[in-house]
């Protein structure tokens, strides 16, 4: 019995939750659906971090994408909103309450269409918030129409080829003056959760444009968004290991093998050189990578850039250390004095 109860507790995180305690509801989306995967690595970057799920709020939209947050931190409260407005949700949540950790779950439909305008604002504000798109190329909800990412001449049954350049997620994030952006493939699942994980310790907006392959219809085995062109064309610029600030650093790689990149809170990124020697900190580099990867047809994974130093949404509205909804009406209304003095300024 001792045995059995040492083995149990085990399994606890330091916050006295087994990982259990961050799963959802059981999902209704397609059996072998690329976003169950990374709802999966959510579970695990959350229990791993001793995240709290009572502390950690869940954004969505609308789409096959937007019904993922019901499969993942069942504790944590979540608001699912319009098409495209999942943004707007997020500001007026972060915005009342800092000390929260939010996590945005949106698709190419939600974020590349019709949340094209909501996306670039949030990225300029960069408001703290980890911003996931499944990105499978078709609008699954509603029976495989293209989305704004699938790829010129994509030929689906029911829809007939796309004449339409897709639009670069990652490439929108830089543009937008993101200050954290990557990209994975939900068939690289530990690099998907250390990305979610050095995402969540992010001090700023964090894109995470993973791409998610549709098994129903966008299943053709060619096309940019499945499995096995994925499996086929990922070109990974480093290996990947996230290290919470508690933990002693050991880094084990030949001198210039390795990149530290120190995250807001001390954490830090591990970054194993492979192929590619990639500076995540240099933004015009990280546009001439994701330009190449695009003429060479390399579905290209990683941190591609990430910058500390912007301020944050809450930096800027220098916000009190207690969050606004939990203000107290004294000290939200101003004083008959304060405001007789503002009207003789005034007048």
């Amino acid at each position: 019995m001792s045995g059995h109860v040492g083995s149990h507790q085990s399994r606890l995180n330091l916050v006295g939750l087994s990982k259990s305690d961050y799963r959802g509801a059981e999902s209704t989306l397609c059996k072998g659906c690329g976003h169950n995967s990374i709802a999966s690595q959510i579970i695990t970057a959350c229990y791993e971090l001793d995240i709290h799920p009572e502390e950690l709020v869940k954004f969505s939209g609308i789409g096959c994408s937007s019904k993922s947050p019901t499969y993942f931190l069942s504790r944590s409260f979540g608001f699912n909103g319009l098409h495209g407005r999942m943004p707007s949700l997020a500001t007026g949540a972060m915005l009342a309450d800092h000390t929260l950790k939010g996590i945005g779950v949106s698709g190419d439909g939600d974020t590349a269409s019709i949340g094209m305008g909501q996306f670039k604002h949030v990225l300029r504000r960069n408001m703290r918030l980890v911003y996931i798109i499944e990105n499978n190329g078709v609008y699954g909800l509603t029976k495989g129409q293209f989305s704004a990412t699938a790829e010129t001449g994509l030929h689906l049954k029911g829809q007939g080829t796309n004449p339409y350049m897709p639009i670069d997620i990652a490439l929108e994030a830089l543009v937008g003056n993101a200050t954290f952006v990557a990209r994975s493939f939900a068939g690289d699942p530990k690099q998907v959760k250390e990305l979610i994980k050095a995402a969540l310790s992010h001090h700023g907006i964090a894109i995470l444009d993973i791409i998610s392959p549709c098994v129903t219809f966008n299943n053709k085995d060619d096309t940019v968004h499945s499995y096995a062109w994925g499996k086929e064309h990922e070109v990974a610029l480093h290996e990947l290991s996230f290290v919470p600030p508690a933990e002693e650093i050991l880094v084990e790689y030949a001198p210039g093998d390795a990149k530290e990149v120190t995250m807001h809170d001390g954490s830090k990124i591990i970054l194993k050189k492979l192929e590619h020697d990639h500076d995540p900190s240099n933004r015009a580099e990280a546009l001439r990578i994701l330009e190449e990867a695009n003429a060479k047809q390399w579905l290209l994974t990683g941190l591609i850039y990430y910058n500390p130093d912007q301020p944050s949404l809450e930096e800027i509205y220098n916000l009190t250390a207690t969050p606004l909804n939990r203000l107290p009406p004294e000290r939200i209304r101003p004083s008959r004095e304060s405001i007789q003095k503002v009207n003789q300024l005034m007048f």
